[in-house]
């Protein structure tokens, strides 16, 4: 059975995207490189490597509200 791809958030921090063989393109199509199985992408729109993480979040103060909110 083949893994499954799981993309989580790293607390006031990067998409976590895990598991497995994925793609990851832009919006005119074009494909980037991904060589590891688990990558960081940009969640604070500071980054200088987007679309993925360098890390300027924790420098930026960014804070997310990544915790899921349930219907009662």
């Amino acid at each position: 059975m083949a893994e499954k791809t799981t993309i989580s958030t790293y607390e006031n921090g990067p998409f976590l995207v895990a598991g497995g063989r994925f793609r990851l393109v832009d919006a005119g199509g074009d494909e980037f490189s991904v060589e590891k199985e688990t990558i960081a992408l940009c969640r604070c729109g500071a980054s200088t490597k987007k679309p993925f993480c360098d890390g300027t979040h924790s420098r930026v103060g960014f804070r997310a509200a990544e915790r899921v909110i349930r219907e009662h």
